[in-house]
């Protein structure tokens, strides 16, 4: 009687290539269903610059998401390419190219200049913007003598400070004397006072300021005109209305808190809930931002706090007809609030023509919830 053999022609059972490409199969399955989910929120996220937020409430949370999404779009159209799938590889392809003109709104190459042109390179305007959340730091003390250091430090030639607490800064010596060496941006009711008081925004700038405004409340935007040669330059500083997600709820989803927590679903309905709703204030306050902005005739430069990324209903606002400091010249993967997994970029440096960007850099000092940013401009002939 012939023996039946156990083995294919290259040695291997049938039973086992049959139960291989089974699991296959199930795989080819689950990354079907995850490849569908993935493109539709891909596709989505296109949408979200261009539609405000008070329309369809949803759309933030998805911008806060862009990067791991777009992240795992290109997964996912590898593993089509490497199992020869090619109408999910090629839908995947498409979604994947329509999103490379925003993977530079997040990352770019490590290319820099170097340390030696930078310096050498005369002509170039030094800016800091940096949300000092009202000079505490993260153990609840005064952070006003370090970050007085740090200006010095840096010696930029303009600064836009955020929850700026007058009170406290007008308590300290070293920065009343550090405005021996700065004009400062003063309104109405705080012209007759050193330091003002109760600001919220403060400009501060070695050139002289010609005259300086509110937008909407000295809490969200301001501006100050500076002569800066024989130019203006029309300086915007601003803190959109905050996200409202404090401390607590960081730390609730970083440390995955909520993997244990049985009411955490009225946790997370609460946080959804309050994002949805300043995600609509914020889109309020850029509308009427954006307006000042493209009115104004000379020099703009955009600085501060967004409170949102750049994709975003509130970003598109406020960049239009702008170029970006970290698209035009930053480096690597740029966040700048410290929480949430260090994925946020929300503190921006934007300029209009003829002023441009040459170098970009997020400093790491922890006086407050976000980093300073730091940037080179030069005014092009």
């Amino acid at each position: 009687m012939k023996r039946t053999s156990y083995y294919s022609e290259y040695g291997e059972r049938p039973a086992v290539r049959s139960r291989r490409s089974l699991l296959l199969h199930l795989l080819d399955g689950l990354i079907t269903l995850l490849t569908v989910a993935v493109a539709a929120v891909m596709a989505i996220t296109y949408l979200v610059p261009y539609v405000n937020p008070g329309r369809i409430w949803f759309l933030p949370v998805l911008g806060l998401a862009a990067p791991a999404v777009y992240v795992a779009s290109v997964i996912l159209m590898l593993y089509w390419i490497i199992r020869w799938r090619w109408i999910q590889a090629g839908i995947m392809l498409v979604l994947v190219v329509l999103g490379l003109g925003r993977v530079s709104l997040f990352w770019r190459p490590e290319i820099r200049r170097s340390y030696e042109e930078i310096v050498s390179d005369r002509g170039t305007v030094k800016v800091m913007t940096y949300n000092v959340r009202s000079f505490y730091g993260p153990d609840g003390e005064s952070s006003v003598e370090g970050i007085v250091d740090l200006i010095r430090e840096q010696n930029p030639d303009i600064v836009c400070l955020q929850e700026f607490n007058g009170r406290l800064a007008g308590g300290s010596d070293s920065f009343r004397l550090l405005l021996d060496s700065y004009d400062i941006s003063r309104f109405d009711e705080t012209r007759d006072s050193e330091v003002p008081e109760d600001t919220g925004l403060v400009i501060l700038s070695k050139y002289r300021i010609l005259r300086s405004a509110t937008v909407l409340t000295p809490h969200s935007s301001s501006w100050a005109d500076l002569l800066v040669d024989e130019d203006t330059l029309r300086v915007f500083n601003n803190h959109l209305h905050s996200t409202a997600i404090n401390a607590d709820d960081n730390e609730y989803i970083t440390t995955r808190r909520f993997l244990s927590d049985t009411a955490r679903e009225v946790k997370f309905r609460s946080i959804v809930s309050r994002l949805r709703a300043n995600s609509e204030l914020r889109a309020a306050q850029v509308d009427s931002i954006s307006t000042e902005i493209r009115a104004t005739r000379w020099g703009r430069l955009v600085c501060g706090d967004f409170n949102d990324t750049p994709v975003s209903y509130v970003y598109r606002r406020m960049a239009a007809g702008l170029n970006d400091a970290f698209s035009e010249c930053g480096s690597g993967y740029s966040h700048t609030y410290r929480g949430f997994f260090n994925t946020l970029r929300i503190d921006y440096v934007l300029c209009s023509e003829p002023w441009q960007a040459i170098t970009y850099e997020v400093l790491p000092a922890e006086y407050s919830d976000h980093y300073p940013v730091v940037v080179r401009l030069k005014r092009e002939s």
